[in-house]
């Protein structure tokens, strides 16, 4: 599922919300996600996951391609951990769906 599918999904459950109303409240919840977690604040949606960073220190990579060490610099990268409730949802008994591969899931 893509943004734009959620929005739609959105204002297909709520039809008294215009689709452009229904994109402005999924743009603001993740501007909100993104603004909190650039701040450092952790973000938990109870019954869905928790939102944090986490802070990788420099290291000294390789380049794959040459085999050449290259510095790596530190970085912060955002991690998901999902709820009990989401966890128990995913491990019923599996579904047509869900029993084939994996689909990719993208949010922007």
């Amino acid at each position: 599922m893509i943004k734009s599918e959620l929005v739609q999904k959105i204002a297909e459950r709520y039809p008294e919300l215009y689709q452009r109303d229904a994109e402005n409240v999924v743009n603001a919840i993740l501007e909100e996600i993104v603004q909190a977690l650039t701040r450092g604040d952790r973000v938990e949606i109870r019954g869905f996951g928790a939102f944090s960073v986490k802070k990788r220190d420099a290291r000294l990579g390789r380049n794959p391609r040459t085999g050449e060490h290259v510095p790596v610099s530190e970085k912060f990268v955002p991690v998901f951990k999902a709820g009990k409730e989401m966890r128990v949802r995913l491990n019923r008994e599996p579904t047509p769906a869900r029993a084939a591969a994996p689909r990719k899931v993208s949010v922007g």
